[in-house]
C-alpha cells in the first residue's frame, strides 16, 4: 500500500491513560462514515498497517483509538504524530449535488476588478466562516468564503467569481 494507493483521514494527536489508548483528530470530514478496521500510518515515508480493536468516535471530530499490540503507553507513544491513511477503495461516496467549500481547492479565482488571481490552495474552516487561500504569485491571499463575496461557481470549468472589498486585492500586491 502506498500514499497514492489511499487518502489521508488524520493524525494521532495524544496518548489516553497508560493502556497504550490514544486520541485520533479527524481532518475528514465524513469521519463517521469510514470503515476503519485496518488503518494505515505513515512511518519513514512508508504506510504500515495497524488493526483497530476498539474505537468510540466523539462530536468533536475525534476518537479514541486502540489498536492490537499496542497496549502500553510507551507503545502508544511513538505513535503520536503519526499521520493515518485509509485504502481509497474505503472513501466513502457522496451524493454529486453535496458541495462543499473544501471542493473549491484548485479553482481558479477571478475577481471583477482584479481579474485571475490565482488557484485556491487550502480552504480553512474558522469559527463563523470558511477562508480561501489563493496562490497569487507566490504570495497567499486569504478571503473569506462568503455570499457576499461570490458572484459565480462554474464546477465544470472550476472557476470561482467573486468581487472582493476594495484594497484587499492591493494589500497582497505590495
Amino acid at each position: 500500500m502506498t500514499i497514492d494507493q489511499s487518502f489521508y483521514i488524520g493524525y494521532i494527536s495524544k496518548t489516553r491513560g497508560l493502556k497504550g489508548e490514544m486520541q485520533v483528530f479527524f481532518e475528514f470530514e465524513d469521519y463517521e462514515g469510514l470503515d476503519m478496521d485496518v488503518v494505515f500510518l505513515e512511518m519513514n515515508k512508508k504506510l504500515v498497517p495497524y488493526f483497530v480493536d476498539t474505537i468510540k468516535l466523539q462530536k468533536n471530530s475525534t476518537a479514541y483509538v486502540t489498536f492490537e499490540d499496542v497496549d502500553h503507553i510507551d507503545k502508544a507513544q511513538a505513535l503520536v504524530r503519526k499521520k493515518i491513511y485509509l485504502p481509497n477503495d474505503k472513501m466513502p461516496e457522496r451524493d454529486p449535488d453535496d458541495f462543499r467549500y473544501t471542493d473549491l481547492i484548485g479553482f481558479l479565482v477571478i475577481d471583477e476588478n482584479h481579474g485571475e488571481l490565482g488557484e485556491i490552495i487550502d480552504v480553512q474552516e474558522f469559527p463563523q466562516q470558511f477562508v480561501a487561500t489563493v496562490d497569487m504569485e507566490g504570495k497567499e491571499l486569504m478571503f473569506p468564503l462568503s455570499d457576499d463575496l461570490i458572484l459565480g461557481i462554474d464546477g465544470e470549468e472550476e472557476v470561482i467569481e467573486v468581487e472582493l472589498p476594495e484594497g484587499l486585492v492591493d494589500l497582497y500586491k505590495e
